[in-house]
């Protein structure tokens, strides 16, 4: 039986499905032109206007990175508009909508500088858009009886969104390579319309939270208030802190909550930006040094941009790998990695695989061949310094902040991401560093970013919240967040 005497429900939502397809198909769309995107930018679109391949390369890194910017940074209006005006739902299809004209853009317009960056930007405000809403979605489908399955939905949620990302990896670059541009960016963008589609067929079914409309006591709010008003006198022996002015007009609870934001803030905003750095030119900077490299691994050719299937592969494998052997048994060992722990190594991890490829990078300067899968192992140190770092880090900053300040941590989140984008663009543009030097360049900011998140984490005081259980006469209510002492 699905029910249980305990009044569990081991079903899922007859919903999910709509979802976690839309998922699949939308994960595999972006990532199928993300993937390529580098490529055709310096071989196709870049090709007549910068005759100089250097500069070519350098200008397709730098227009790369500040598409990946507004990625990062729509999410924060996307999110804001969904909680406060017009609902998950809503959002996610009227975005979904702008996506699919975006993809058109991209695959009508492979000729045309205005037309291909009016799709980028409408891939921007789309992907971007909706990716806050629609995990939250997922658990808005959830109730009391059946909430003891969220942890295995997500776990399928993260596994479509790599599974995505793994075909689109292997497929597209050759689509690009056999097919052209026209029907390469075409593909994802029909994965784009079935996403959307599958989205709109489970309307009837999905359970709709309604948007909150303004918060008297958002963070935003308290930080003006505080900021407007005098510090109050602490009493004898306490430290006053400079949100307490706000307590004159907003409840001791919430401005506990964004004080607990400004202490995630300090551990996460000065260093997790550096991780960005590294890993999101997997699809830059590194398939330009695949491009260098000798293609054949045996019979096989391998497209320059092809190599990114390696990440999602390995994160599919090594999470589970790392959660029930490596990290168990370090416990058992008196070496228990903690997140404050994880978060700076993988950060120092993050920068051994850049120290790697920039040796390889080395020795082709000075005139070595070097074969495409030599880019495997920098691959498999990259990827454990993601699950270091990322996975591990958003799951930390959610759990030291109140129910409440939930969504502004993972505004931080995001723009963390989005600050190392526009930084990396930048960099680009500026030409900083080329060839070997940029890899070493990047590689020392994050071992600087591993040492002083290590210093700060060791004075970082860990306050969780957890969600108060629910009563079991009022199965449906919503369970209040309390702090864990």
């Amino acid at each position: 039986m699905a029910e249980t005497r305990t009044g569990q429900d081991d079903r899922f939502p007859p919903q999910i499905p709509y979802i976690i397809g839309n998922e699949a198909c939308e994960r595999f769309s972006f990532y199928g032109m993300r993937n390529i995107l580098t490529v055709f930018l310096i071989d196709y679109l870049l090709l007549t206007q910068i005759p100089d391949t250097e500069m070519r390369t350098t200008r397709a890194k730098a227009l790369f990175h500040f598409f990946m910017f507004g990625v990062y940074w729509f999410p924060l209006v996307g999110g804001w508009l969904a909680d406060r005006f017009f609902g998950k739902f809503r959002v996610i299809l009227w975005l979904s909508l702008v996506y699919c004209a975006g993809h058109a853009c991209l695959a009508l317009f492979e000729n045309s500088i205005p037309g291909f960056f009016t799709g980028l930007l409408l891939i921007s405000v789309g992907s971007g858009g909706i990716k806050p809403c629609v995990a939250a979605m997922v658990g808005d489908q959830f109730t009391a009886k059946n909430k003891h399955l969220l942890k295995k939905i997500f776990a399928i949620f993260y596994w479509t969104i790599n599974l995505g990302s793994l075909f689109a990896s292997l497929f597209i670059p050759l689509a690009l390579k056999k097919l052209g541009p026209a029907v390469a960016f075409g593909i994802p963008g029909v994965l784009m319309f079935v996403a959307t589609f599958l989205f709109w067929l489970g309307r009837k079914h999905y359970v709709l939270v309604p948007p909150s409309g303004p918060n008297p006591h958002s963070f935003l709010r308290i930080v003006l208030s505080a900021l407007s008003r005098k510090r109050p006198e602490a009493p004898a022996g306490a430290k006053s802190h400079w949100l307490d002015a706000a307590l004159q007009r907003h409840p001791p609870e919430a401005v506990e909550g964004a004080k607990a934001v400004f202490r995630i803030s300090g551990l996460m905003l000065p260093f997790v930006p550096f991780f960005w750095m590294l890993f999101d030119q997997k699809a830059s900077t590194w398939v330009v040094q695949a491009r260098s490299m000798d293609p054949y691994v045996g019979p096989l050719k391998f497209e320059p941009s092809q190599m990114q299937f390696i990440n999602p592969a390995l994160v599919m494998l090594l999470i589970p790998f790392l959660t029930a052997v490596v990290y168990p048994a370090l416990q058992r060992a008196g070496m228990e990695l903690t997140p404050l722990r994880r978060m700076p190594l993988g950060l120092a991890v993050g920068a051994v695989a850049y120290v790697i490829a920039g040796g390889y990078q080395v020795m082709m300067e000075h005139g070595t061949t070097l074969n495409i899968a030599w880019q495997l192992l920098p691959y498999i140190v990259l990827t454990v310094a993601e699950i270091l770092v990322s996975t591990t880090g958003l799951e930390f900053a959610y759990t030291q902040a109140p129910r409440e300040m939930k969504s502004v941590v993972q505004s931080i989140w995001l723009v963390c991401n989005a600050t190392a984008n526009i930084a990396v663009a930048i960099a680009s543009e500026l030409n900083v560093f080329t060839g070997a030097g940029q890899f070493f360049f990047y590689a020392s900011f994050a071992a600087a970013a591993a040492v002083g998140m290590a210093l700060v984490a060791r004075r970082f005081v860990v306050r969780d919240y957890y969600q108060a259980p629910v009563p079991a006469p009022s199965e449906g209510a919503a369970p209040a967040a309390a702090p864990a002492t």
